[in-house]
């Protein structure tokens, strides 16, 4: 009878034992319940803590250990949440996508956007550049060499390489006339034969439009004169080169139409000075004459044949174009404004005087150029040395 309380305290004590057990695998589980919980928000909880946008370099070869570290030092992610982080990114096996480069990040920026900005490839630095209409290339490579894209004399020769034009699909041993003016973003480090290529796809883009645009006089072109692209390219270099006035293009690429068209103006000189000029800067190889040439064209540079681009002495369109026309210089030759002007004369102040005879012409002359004792503009080759 005695041993009956012994049995009940021994059954309390099991009781509370039971108790306490069952108590503890509740915690446990809650525990384990809000940890899991914890793990399962975790990429969509905000972890970035810097208060403006901060900038974070990985160099290449960093270790998540090592990126983790730097983005702790710079602010961005708090220590707390490092081996949450590192936890992440292991469990998303991105471990080895992390990319080097500047990073940027953000305020309040999740756990899977910090990781997503991590993997990105970050882009280049870009570099913006204009290049005007009417720029021969050397020009061209000087703007690019002040946009700091890169030497000008690499961009030159990659200019002058005739591999490289026919790569391109340009009809010529240089990129000259190809080279479209425009705004461009390049990249920096590119390569200059990267950066060429891509001015000359924008120009075969711009291009193919306006021959689209302009089939018909396209092929009239062709028919009455024998006219290639080429040759398109090259008589809109000098109508870019001879004004800046956007409504006369039209009329000085007509001008120049009619001296090729008509059989009554002989012989079939353009008499144009901007192609003297090219003639005696461009190329490499120049003629004695233009070995003299100080930026002024003298009665012996209007006289030298030796110069190939002297279309005061040769017939016809230089060999080849003295410029890098734009969209409105090419469609002014491909839709030129008909008239039966032959000549024309620069005002001096920026447009110029129309004529369809030489006595008419030379009225102008006199009022416009002679009578103010400066060299005439005109492309009839009554220029005052």
């Amino acid at each position: 009878m005695r041993r009956r309380p012994r049995l009940r305290r021994s059954r309390r004590a099991q009781r509370w034992a039971l108790g306490i057990v069952l108590f503890l695998l509740g915690a446990a589980a809650f525990s384990l319940f809000r940890a899991y919980s914890s793990i399962l928000a975790y990429p969509d909880r905000p972890v970035v803590v810097a208060g403006d946008e901060t900038t974070v370099e990985i160099p290449r070869g960093t270790s998540l250990s090592g990126t983790i570290a730097r983005l702790v030092k710079a602010g961005v992610l708090p220590e707390r949440d490092a081996t949450y982080f590192r936890l992440y990114v292991l469990h998303r096996g991105a471990a080895g996508k992390i990319t080097a480069g500047p990073h940027r990040f953000t305020p309040d920026m999740t756990a899977k956007a910090l990781l997503d900005e991590l993997t990105r490839r970050p882009q280049a630095p870009s570099i913006r550049v204009t290049i005007p209409e009417g720029r021969n290339m050397l020009e061209v490579a000087a703007l690019l060499e002040q946009a700091g894209l890169g030497e000008r004399a690499a961009f030159e020769a990659a200019m002058r390489d005739p591999k490289l034009a026919a790569r391109l699909g340009v009809p010529a041993n240089t990129l000259e006339g190809y080279l479209f003016p425009d705004t461009y973003r390049f990249r920096r480090g590119a390569a200059p034969e990267a950066i060429l290529a891509k001015m000359v796809a924008r120009h075969r883009q711009v291009y193919a439009d306006l021959v689209r645009r302009h089939r018909k006089s396209r092929k009239a072109l062709e028919r009455d004169l024998g006219f290639d692209d080429h040759a398109i390219v090259t008589l809109a270099s000098i109508v870019e080169k001879e004004t800046g006035a956007s409504h006369e293009r039209p009329i000085i690429a007509g001008v120049f139409l009619n001296r090729l068209r008509m059989k009554s103006f002989r012989p079939k000189l353009l008499q144009t000075d901007p192609t003297i000029i090219y003639g005696c800067t461009v190329p490499i190889r120049k003629s004695q004459a233009c070995k003299s040439f100080e930026g002024r064209i003298r009665r012996i540079h209007l006289n030298d044949p030796d110069n190939p681009y002297n279309t005061y002495r040769h017939e016809g369109l230089p060999p080849g174009p003295i410029s890098n026309p734009g969209r409105a210089a090419l469609e002014a030759v491909l839709a030129p404004k008909k008239t039966r002007f032959l000549y024309f004369v620069s005002r001096n102040d920026g447009t110029h005087q129309f004529s369809q005879t030489r006595a008419e012409h030379e009225r102008y002359v006199d009022l416009y150029q002679r009578k103010n004792a400066v060299g005439d503009g005109s492309a009839d080759g009554a220029k005052e040395p």
